[in-house]
């Protein structure tokens, strides 16, 4: 299908930073393809934060998630109010489904019945064409296939924005370079590595390789208590920026050479950035959400065992981020410091 000159289009991808970031390359190709497009994006609170200013986004749709029935009647008065030639569902969860319904448009795109999980088919009457399980920024890809647009260049246009280029600025005014992001911890804490073993890193990164250690994430239990342990145990204690919020977050990790970081949002970030990644993988499989077109080099992976063939799988394994050690990671720094020479 082609898409008319001043399509109306709204994006429905509620949760999960990683797949915001993954959503960006397909709203940016639509609005280069049809600059007078007005996209509208349901998202919640986090993933809003993010991309608030973004030049593609025409408008963000809050979903209260908190709120149980009340958010979705709230969603369902504001969406009654906004018809749209073209809904794209890229969230195969209930809520997303929910909320599909409830838009006005004669076109509802979304996955393929296998694909799809939570009746999100049932929602949509547009599919993509069925295809084997691939990496989520691919499968995001595909739905620009299903209106003739074409995805390149990929482009994620994340910033910083001009308005926060003072403040990067400040930030790292007293921080020599090179600098290393480390990402505490993740929303699912069978995906964090080590406390100690993090200690262990801070410290080798410093001493082995001269980079100026910051610590990014939020403020949950755990990562704050992350923070208080490297603060007190490490002998080059990391600069703490926990709890930054994601704009903020953007500036921090632009300004990095480098990213160490678990399976979550911000990996996706630095990956956006075109910032390097050691990306830590254990409980997810990294050929479905590890760095995407990302030196596979750098990438750990102790979801697989030695000589398995990689899996595209939404199988979870427990206890795999255990087997990660600080040599492996050091192993990939040196790796990365041998190409950035």
């Amino acid at each position: 299908m082609n898409l008319p000159a001043s399509p109306r289009i709204c994006i429905v991808l509620l949760s999960a930073v990683g797949d915001v970031v993954h959503a960006l390359p397909l709203v940016c190709a639509i609005k280069r393809h049809r600059p007078k497009a007005h996209i509208t994006w349901l998202l919640q609170e986090a993933g809003a934060a993010l991309i608030q200013g973004h030049p593609a986004v025409d408008e963000i749709l809050v979903f209260q998630r908190k709120a149980g029935l009340a958010g979705f009647i709230k969603m369902g008065m504001e969406l009654s109010q906004r018809p749209f030639d073209l809904v794209l569902d890229l969230q195969c969860y209930f809520k997303a489904t929910l909320l599909t319904a409830l838009c006005q448009a004669p076109i509802k795109i979304g996955f393929d019945r296998a694909r799809a999980r939570e009746f999100n088919w049932l929602a949509t009457n547009t599919k993509l064409t069925p295809r084997p399980l691939g990496h989520v920024q691919d499968h995001f890809l595909e739905f620009l296939d299903v209106i003739s647009v074409r995805p390149e260049p990929i482009e994620w246009n994340l910033g910083p924005w001009p308005k926060e280029l003072t403040w990067q600025k400040e930030f790292f005014e007293n921080l020599p370079s090179p600098r290393v992001a480390l990402v505490a911890g993740t929303s699912n804490p069978r995906k964090d590595w080590i406390p100690d073993s993090w200690v262990r890193l801070n410290d080798a990164l410093h001493e082995q390789f001269g980079l100026q250690t910051i610590l990014v994430g939020a403020n949950s239990v755990r990562e704050t208590s992350l923070g208080r342990k490297m603060a007190n145990e490490c002998h080059h204690p990391p600069q703490q920026a926990l709890g930054c919020g994601l704009r903020r977050l953007v500036s921090i990790i632009d300004g990095c050479d480098l990213v160490i970081s678990p399976d979550t949002g911000p990996l996706h970030l630095a990956g956006a950035l075109g910032k390097p990644v050691i990306g830590l993988y254990g409980y997810n499989s990294p050929a479905r959400v590890g760095p995407w077109r990302q030196d596979s080099r750098l990438l750990i992976d102790a979801f697989h065992n030695p000589g398995e063939e990689p899996k595209i799988t939404f199988q979870h394994r427990q206890g795999r981020m255990s087997r990660i050690t600080v040599e492996d990671v050091l192993a990939k720094v040196e790796i990365w410091k041998k190409e950035s020479v």
